[in-house]
């Protein structure tokens, strides 16, 4: 009876150990990560290197004229996040600089060994003041995550674009992809940064025979390789900000819609009223998400603190969210923060929970 006793006792206390361990190892967030003024930034970027994670995106003021260059957040486990540097620093530019404008959406490829840094950007003018009108894509690299960046080319298209990223496929071979009243794509060189043929538009926010939720405005594509598919993430702001998800056998397609709805983000009645109108999409024909957001977009994957796939977002609060929360949003509120969520594979597609707001603990997967 003793031996039977012990046995158990045993079992219990090992089983409590590894419940214990894994409870230790959890990874626990609550969105927004980043709750500060100073760090607030839109089209959260997220690249891992070695054991840091390093973040660009779009600094504010991102409306209201020329913000000021391309900044570097860095962390140590995801949750604690610095200032690191300014990749661009606005400040130090030229007047003559072509591309001294908006700085929006930049993002850090490592591709050959080398991290390419894209950049969409214009010249101010006294004309132009916020450089739209030659508002294009340019192409930094540099041999560490950290800079320095120097200039490979650009602008990289002739025309309007916007929220460049990066491909590269197995075979080695690189694409571009970017918005711009639409989604385009074409073959790249990296090391001269010149294009293989012309930028090709292969989707419009009013496509023949997609659903209305695109239609206020497609942009942010993100793509990646799984089991011979290509995916394509990219973001509509037709009712908030939400995220859909492309498909094609080629990484230059056709791409077609995995769902006939977007595959994560927040959407709310009463925010953005003219863009949902514009879109043609009447306020009645959906229902607003319970989180307390009203963007969660421009997503981003990454590799996470589990060492799976993660995704990143800008989270921006709602005023008009319930109780319990407050009706009067503190300062770092008003601005945008970073959101992650995990990602999921499962039957030939990817998958996103709903935003989320409290807090979240994933267990690292154990190695078979």
């Amino acid at each position: 009876m003793n031996k039977i006793w012990l046995s158990a006792c045993l079992l219990f206390t090992l089983q409590y150990s590894s419940a214990q361990t894994d409870t230790a190892a959890a990874f626990r967030y609550t969105n927004p990560i980043t709750r500060d003024t100073a760090l607030s930034m839109r089209d959260h970027f997220i690249i891992k290197v070695g054991s840091k994670w390093y973040c660009t995106g779009t600094s504010n003021p991102v409306w209201t004229g020329p913000n000021p260059g391309v900044r570097l957040l860095e962390s140590d486990d995801m949750i604690h996040w610095k200032q690191h540097s300014w990749l661009i620093d606005g400040a130090k530019l030229p007047a003559d600089c072509p591309y001294n404008g908006r700085f929006w959406a930049p993002e850090i490829h490592f591709i050959q060994n080398k991290y390419w840094l894209t950049v969409n950007s214009g010249k101010v003018t006294a004309d132009d003041p916020k450089g739209m009108k030659t508002h294009s894509v340019w192409l930094f690299s540099a041999d560490h995550v950290t800079g320095p960046y120097k200039l490979v080319n650009g602008p990289l298209t002739p025309q309007y674009n916007n929220d460049a990223t990066l491909f590269e496929d197995e075979d080695g071979q690189t694409y571009l992809y970017c918005s711009g009243n639409g989604l385009f794509q074409a073959p790249i060189d990296l090391p001269t940064g010149k294009l293989k043929g012309s930028i090709q538009k292969f989707l419009d926010k009013r496509e023949p025979g997609y659903p209305d939720w695109m239609q206020g405005g497609i942009e942010g594509p993100f793509v990646i390789k799984k089991e011979d598919m290509y995916f394509m993430f990219f973001s509509t702001w037709t009712r908030g900000y939400e995220v859909g998800l492309l498909k094609a056998p080629t990484p230059l397609g056709p791409w077609k819609l995995v769902s006939d709805q977007p595959i994560f983000g927040t959407r709310k009645k009463g925010y953005r009223p003219q863009l949902a109108a514009g879109g043609g999409y009447s306020h009645l024909q959906f229902q607003d998400t319970e989180d307390p957001y009203c963007e969660t977009g421009h997503n981003a994957l990454f590799t996470g603190p589990d060492g799976q796939l993660w995704s990143s977002c800008h989270y921006l609060m709602y005023e008009q969210r319930p109780y319990p929360y407050s009706k009067t949003l503190e300062p770092w509120e008003t601005l945008p923060q970073m959101g992650i969520e995990p990602v999921y594979y499962h039957d030939g597609r990817f998958y996103m929970h709903n935003p989320t707001w409290t807090e979240q603990w994933v267990v690292p997967q154990k190695r078979k």
